[in-house]
């Protein structure tokens, strides 16, 4: 057998340290520990809304704005396959008095997705931060279906269709994805558009 030359060693060498390096990777991503790194409250106070920065670099994460009753309101990067309860966790969690049976913490999240934690306003009633009026638009993601109801050309049906719809889906991050519900044509979706944010 013929001996290697030492520039021959240098390149197997090279080879084996790089597909090792690959296949290291591959395991962690399919383990999902990739490492991720978030700005958290040092205690400064001034880092509420800091978003989460991902080592990653493979795409394979979700931006998401999570907003409402919520300790550190902000964007947040979480690793692709998470759930809205992951997310209200990266913001800190919720505040005293939100109401957290109004969100779909099992709901998978999308990326460009807003989670709106929803308070118990005076006498009990629920107020979302944000929507001061009833005109205002509606979280694509965490609209109810009665929320849904007020936007002309939804009834009670169709806007159950819509909820049941982005669960299957683990959210959606466009109105117009919508439009693969039954029942909705273009004239409901121009309303949907107007009224719902994602």
């Amino acid at each position: 057998m013929p001996e290697l030359s030492r520039a021959q060693v240098v390149v197997y060498a090279a080879i084996a340290a790089a597909l090792l390096l690959v296949g290291a990777r591959a395991i962690r991503a399919e383990q999902g520990t990739e490492p991720s790194f978030a700005a958290a409250d040092s205690g400064s106070g001034g880092t509420a809304g800091s978003g989460g920065f991902s080592l990653s670099g493979e795409g394979a994460d979700v931006v998401v704005d999570v907003t409402g009753a919520v300790r550190s309101p902000g964007v947040y990067r979480l690793p692709a396959g998470s759930r809205v309860n992951d997310a209200v966790a990266r913001a800190g969690g919720a505040e005293a008095g939100a109401v957290l049976e109004a969100v779909n913490l099992a709901a998978r999240l999308a990326d460009g997705q807003q989670v709106v934690v929803p308070a118990r306003g005076p006498g009990g009633t629920v107020a979302v931060a944000g929507t001061a009026s009833e005109d205002g638009p509606i979280s694509l993601g965490t609209a109810t279906v009665d929320q849904l109801d007020t936007i002309d050309g939804i009834g009670p049906v169709t806007a159950a269709d819509i909820t049941e719809f982005r669960d299957q889906h683990g959210g959606l991050a466009s109105v117009d994805q919508l439009d693969q519900v039954s029942g909705i044509g273009p004239a409901t979706m121009e309303a949907l558009r107007a009224r719902l944010q994602p």
